[in-house]
């Protein structure tokens, strides 16, 4: 499996270990994610991610210049695909569409890594806000840019996005459609790094390496934990964690850790 792509994808996969590589692969068009061809591709990956104890960690990036634009903004001066229906038919489409991609991202078992190559722009934007770590290159840069095409951010923007950075500031990319650049996008804490670009594709995948390196149900577990605890009071946090850390007592993996730190050797997990 290790370094088998599937290029003929929208996008991508290379399996590396534990680590799943997936490629935003349509760089001629600015890695669009808002046709059905790249909603379905979304949903089968993670559904693949989730239902496999052997994929520890995704990186997610893009092929070429561009992170991702967002949606497909030849369709939309055209009005052909779904942007040529009737509001009604539209509203249907966004839930249907895009936000599928949303709920998959977003719900993915796995913690996901963003790799933010270039310009992340509207959805394109909302996409790495989606993902639990991102690094970006030197050269990126983040835009929700609705506003500037006369619209909203119809994938679930305006959830993700003050989650990230907080609300004030989530509010003044989202009003003003204004770029932030990559250092005020460290400064703001949209991304945990900053790296040359030709560096990033690594330090995305030495992060990866390092989560993949725990147990894999117990980062699962974690991962869950948090984004519990965006909407959860505390109460009804603290019952959560009781009981998901009563399962992983249990785990085989819990064992290995524990024997190997009193043996002062380095544990195999298995996902058990």
């Amino acid at each position: 499996m290790t370094g088998r792509t599937e290029s003929a994808d929208v996008v991508a996969e290379a399996c590396r270990g534990p680590l799943r590589i997936w490629t935003l692969n349509m760089p001629d068009r600015r890695n669009p994610i808002s046709d059905d061809a790249v909603i379905e591709r979304f949903v089968q990956l993670t559904d693949r991610a989730n239902s496999d104890i052997d994929t520890r960690v995704v990186v997610l990036t893009g092929a070429g210049p561009v992170f991702s634009a967002g949606g497909n903004i030849k369709d939309m001066a055209q009005r052909t695909g779904l942007f040529g229906r009737s509001p009604s038919e539209l509203r249907d489409g966004y839930r249907s569409g895009i936000q599928r991609l949303a709920r998959a991202v977003y719900g993915c078992e796995v913690p996901i890594v963003a790799a933010v190559n270039g310009p992340a722009i509207g959805a394109g934007c909302d996409l790495a806000m989606m993902c639990d770590v991102r690094v970006a290159a030197s050269n990126a840069y983040f835009a929700g840019s609705f506003v500037e095409l006369g619209l909203v951010p119809g994938d679930g923007g305006a959830y993700f996005l003050p989650r990230v950075i907080g609300f004030a500031r989530a509010t003044q990319m989202l009003l003003t459609g204004e770029k932030v650049d990559a250092t005020t996008a460290l400064d703001w804490g949209m991304v945990s790094e900053v790296v040359a670009p030709e560096g990033l594709l690594a330090c995305a995948e030495a992060i990866a390496a390092t989560i993949a390196m725990h147990p894999p149900r117990a980062v699962r577990l974690t991962k869950h934990l948090l984004r519990e605890s965006r909407r959860q009071d505390l109460d009804s946090l603290l019952e959560l964690s009781a009981s998901l850390q009563a399962l992983a007592h249990t785990t085989e993996d819990h064992r290995a850790a524990l024997a190997a730190l009193r043996a002062e050797q380095r544990p195999h997990f298995t996902g058990r």
